[in-house]
């Protein structure tokens, strides 16, 4: 009796979605007439038509992506019934053969789409009106959708190539990661969706950074070839390109407002470079952290001292901070891997990075750390958490070091400058941490006027039970 009534939501839940891709369009009642070998055949005869005359709706595509997630669920559903149950293993037979019909109409509309729009393949150019986050909301909420046809594609759970099998993963489809706020952003996302796919992607990562900095992170993945720069030569090797300016002919300038690397680091050009974070951090010559400092007057430690806190344990870290690798490059020097995230904040840092032989981690500061949890030896930050920054954000982000950081391991915030009635409000939220101060100090920004204060410190994480 339990196996009876166990059944019965499930069938009125398949009778219900029966019924809603029934009415999707007649051209999916007519795929479900025949083999499912149908939908391929069906649209052979609009690819001969001209461009000019194939003209599909994308509210189709947005039907059928949503169909082909709900029949996931349902399958799953269906999977994690009773296999004893002959009504059950019946319905989802009929179900799997309805899912790869609908499968394969939604990759034969995807091609057709693809073929009636060869304008949009290569539009590359940035849309500078991002909306405020409460407008953009309103228009979603209303029924703001994405037009872009593969977006639709890679959003869709993709079954694997045995049907009803779970991967060593554990799961029978994988869903594509998409961020959360992506769909307020729905005219920017279809932009930069719009591509010609197993082509050359447009040189648009000024639109991407864009989106990730709005919330769109993470991206979705593009089927297109990234570009290259048309004179690329071989990097320096790994003994002389930590300290060695970049060849400027690896780099693409396309969309910066410098075109080579003197400009990055010509005082002419200091007001008009595109970028102000790290000023000076393009000119490799200028190491920092290698010099003792005045404790009364500076906020800054140095490296050697940082080190001797534990003697051959730091091996492994994290730099979070608006640079071209210059602490890395000392750290590299000293048998630490180290990690550089940042963004191209107008100018070519991640790229610059790499050109030293370094690892450049290309993530904005609302996203989770892509490190397992207790991994790493130490977090540094400079320039990047000041006083802009709100407590609750502040708090997301130290939790999510707290997670990555490894038991006794160090986070060394470099530097913090804020008002000083506004310093209280942040030492409190490092205290809260509940780390032991290793070094700490606290003094007056005094290139302004006067009323910042520099907070520095290494503190080191307990071990939690």
């Amino acid at each position: 009796m339990q196996k009876e009534s166990s059944s019965k939501p499930v069938r009125c839940l398949l009778a219900a979605m029966l019924c809603a891709i029934l009415l999707v369009s007649p051209l999916t009642v007519f795929i479900f007439g025949f083999n499912v070998s149908y939908p391929q055949s069906i649209f052979a005869t609009f690819a001969n038509t001209s461009h000019d005359q194939v003209v599909l709706p994308h509210s189709l595509h947005r039907d059928i992506s949503r169909l082909q997630i709900q029949l996931g669920i349902l399958l799953e559903r269906l999977h994690n019934e009773s296999s004893d149950s002959k009504a059950i293993a019946k319905f989802s037979d009929q179900v799997l053969h309805i899912a790869i019909s609908l499968d394969k109409l939604a990759d034969s509309l995807s091609r057709l789409y693809r073929n009636s729009s060869p304008a949009k393949a290569e539009m590359s150019n940035v849309d500078e009106d991002f909306s405020d986050p409460e407008e953009a909301e309103e228009q979603f909420m209303g029924g703001k959708v994405f037009s872009s046809g593969e977006i639709y594609n890679y959003t869709s759970p993709k079954q694997n190539r045995l049907i009803g099998k779970k991967n060593f993963l554990g799961v029978e489809a994988v869903t594509p990661s998409i961020g959360l706020a992506c769909a307020n952003m729905a005219t920017n996302l279809d932009r930069f969706m719009s591509y010609k796919v197993h082509s050359t992607c447009p040189d648009d990562w000024e639109i991407a950074q864009k989106l990730i900095v709005h919330g769109c992170d993470p991206l979705p993945r593009r089927r297109c070839f990234t570009k290259s720069p048309p004179h690329y030569t071989k990097p320096f090797s790994i003994n002389s390109s930590l300290w060695t300016q970049p060849s400027g002919a690896n780099i693409l300038w396309n969309n910066y407002k410098c075109k080579d690397y003197s400009c990055l680091v010509s005082k002419e050009t200091k007001d008009r470079r595109g970028f102000l974070k790290c000023s000076d951090c393009f000119n490799l010559s200028k190491k920092g952290w290698d010099t003792p400092t005045n404790k009364s007057e500076s906020a800054e430690f140095t490296i050697d001292e940082f080190l001797g806190l534990k003697p051959e344990e730091i091996r492994i870290g994290l730099d979070f901070s608006p640079t071209t690798g210059t602490f890395a490059s000392i750290m590299r020097e000293k048998n630490v891997t180290i990690a550089s995230s940042t963004l191209n904040l107008g100018a070519p840092f991640n790229e610059v990075i790499a050109l030293r032989g370094l690892l450049p981690l290309y993530t904005s500061i609302g996203s989770r750390l892509p490190f397992f949890d207790n991994t790493l030896d130490m977090i540094h930050s400079t320039s990047f958490l000041d006083g802009w920054i709100g407590i609750e954000l502040l708090q997301f982000v130290l939790f999510d070091w707290d997670r990555v950081l490894r038991p006794k391991g160090l986070l060394w915030i470099d530097r913090f400058f804020c008002h000083k009635e506004d310093m209280k409000l942040y030492l409190d939220e490092f205290n809260r941490l509940g780390y032991k101060p290793l070094l700490w100090r606290v003094v007056p920004k005094t290139d302004k006027l006067g009323d910042e204060l520099f907070f520095s410190a290494v503190l080191e994480k307990p071990v939690r039970v």
